[in-house]
């Protein structure tokens, strides 16, 4: 690899290099599994937009162990090159070797954020984030300005003119996947307990997410319809907040394990059997609770039984079964494709369920886009840290699924819809996005598309 050595040979000589402390970093028998194959270039995003090995899993784990034995600092030149990395886990996927990189990159993040001061610019911006985003109570006191700003046109302004753009590239990208606000984004009609339709199956918790709860408040109602229609009691706890998604997959250790504590306290006493999540990210870090919480001694056996109890949307009804009657969405036959979100694909290893799903109702036609398994761009927050990468990834996700001609997309994660829609638009097209929970309540009522 002379790439690899001829950046250590550029970076080492400094002395007194500060690498990671001795908190969890990069397991080294972790970064020994990795033989340097190869096999993760081709299915990596990062890589195959920048083309740099440093990009690259294989040279992202190159760079820990070099940190690891004090030869390369953890200072700028190498930080860019694990901010790059967007977490989607297809080299996990893809490696014949078994190479734990998911472990290795959070560990390392984590080690960032403790170990590098970022600039000043960089530091404000990821406050916005994790300020905004986990905390749906601050992000519903902010709808009002946000629906005066999309009603006086200022949003349709910046995208037009590009203006904001050439102030800041990053707030630029987040104000272009903006939703558009509604009044429904200001409701929230589900009570604390649902019974089930019929003979009750079982008892479930729900989690609702926070941009999920706000901005995309049909699909957990739909979820909710589709979980009673098939026999769950569905128990809503209103003490849940964020599932610590975000700040857990960028380095901010002491925000994830609080909220983890959080949701974990608010399901405590609601003896269900299960924890329903419909949302890919969310449901990734919601099964790592025993992972993120390993050296709390109080919460270390909580977060693992809670933990054990999480299931995605899909999984679980493809697992009980569906038990109510399904009707065809159109009158023709529908063309679907079917969006994998990387943190249900490779995090948590759900394809197969959601197609069975889609593949019971009357009249669906499912369409297998090429290089399913590629990152859309979106991320978690990526798209607004990354946007220059995160934009060719998403033409390159739209323009796959349109070659599909699909009538119709089938999305399970917030984000992917955001940064799919966006392309969608940029590139002329009115193709609707769907959770599979919106389909499948759509087909036991009997409502056409």
């Amino acid at each position: 690899m002379q790439v690899s050595e001829n950046y250590v040979n550029n970076t080492a000589s400094l002395k007194n290099l500060k690498g990671f402390d001795p908190n969890h970093p990069p397991d080294p028998k972790l970064i020994d599994s990795c033989v340097h194959c190869g096999f993760c270039l081709s299915t990596c995003p990062s890589y195959r937009v920048i083309g740099k090995e440093m990009d690259s899993p294989r040279g992202r784990i190159y760079l820990m162990d070099a940190i690891n034995e004090g030869e390369i600092a953890l200072n700028t030149a190498t930080v860019q090159h694990f901010d790059s990395c967007l977490g989607c886990l297809a080299c996990v996927t893809t490696c014949p070797s078994g190479v734990q990189y998911d472990n290795l990159i959070s560990a390392t993040r984590h080690q960032i954020e403790r170990n590098y001061s970022r600039s000043l610019p960089d530091k404000l911006f990821r406050q916005l984030i994790f300020s905004l985003f986990p905390n749906p109570d601050l992000l519903r006191f902010l709808l009002v300005p946000l629906l005066v700003y999309q009603k006086l046109g200022f949003s349709k302004f910046f995208q037009a003119t590009g203006l904001l753009k050439k102030i800041s590239p990053r707030l630029a990208a987040m104000e272009s996947i903006l939703p558009k606000i509604t009044p429904q984004s200001f409701q929230s009609n589900l009570p604390d307990i649902i019974s089930a339709k019929g003979e009750k199956r079982y008892r479930v918790g729900m989690i609702l997410g926070c941009v999920q709860r706000l901005f995309f408040s049909p699909i957990n109602e739909a979820t909710v319809r589709v979980l009673t229609a098939n026999g769950c009691e569905v128990v809503i706890p209103k003490s849940q907040g964020c599932c610590a998604a975000l700040p857990e997959h960028q380095g901010q250790t002491e925000q994830a394990k609080a909220l983890a504590r959080q949701m974990i306290d608010s399901f405590i006493n609601t003896d269900v059997d299960f924890v329903i999540i419909n949302a890919a990210g969310c449901g990734h870090t919601l099964k790592e609770y025993g992972h993120i919480l390993e050296d709390d001694p109080e919460y270390r056996q909580k977060a693992q039984d809670f933990a054990a109890k999480v299931k995605d949307a899909q999984e679980f009804l493809a697992t009980v079964g569906l038990t109510a009657k399904l009707s065809p969405l159109t009158d023709e036959p529908l063309n679907l494709v079917y969006q994998d979100a990387c943190h249900l694909l490779h995090g948590q290893k759900i394809s197969v369920q959601p197609r069975q799903l889609l593949r019971q109702i009357p009249g669906v036609k499912l369409t297998e886009p090429i290089d399913a398994a590629l990152c859309c761009g979106s991320a978690g927050v990526y798209n607004m840290l990354q946007p220059e990468i995160a934009e060719e990834l998403g033409q390159q996700k739209v323009e796959n699924l349109l070659n599909t001609g699909a009538d119709l997309i089938a999305s399970a994660n917030p984000g992917c819809t955001l940064q799919i829609t966006k392309h969608l638009q940029l590139q002329g097209h009115k193709i609707s996005v769907m959770h599979p929970m919106e389909l499948l309540d759509y087909a036991i009522r009997g409502v056409k598309l």
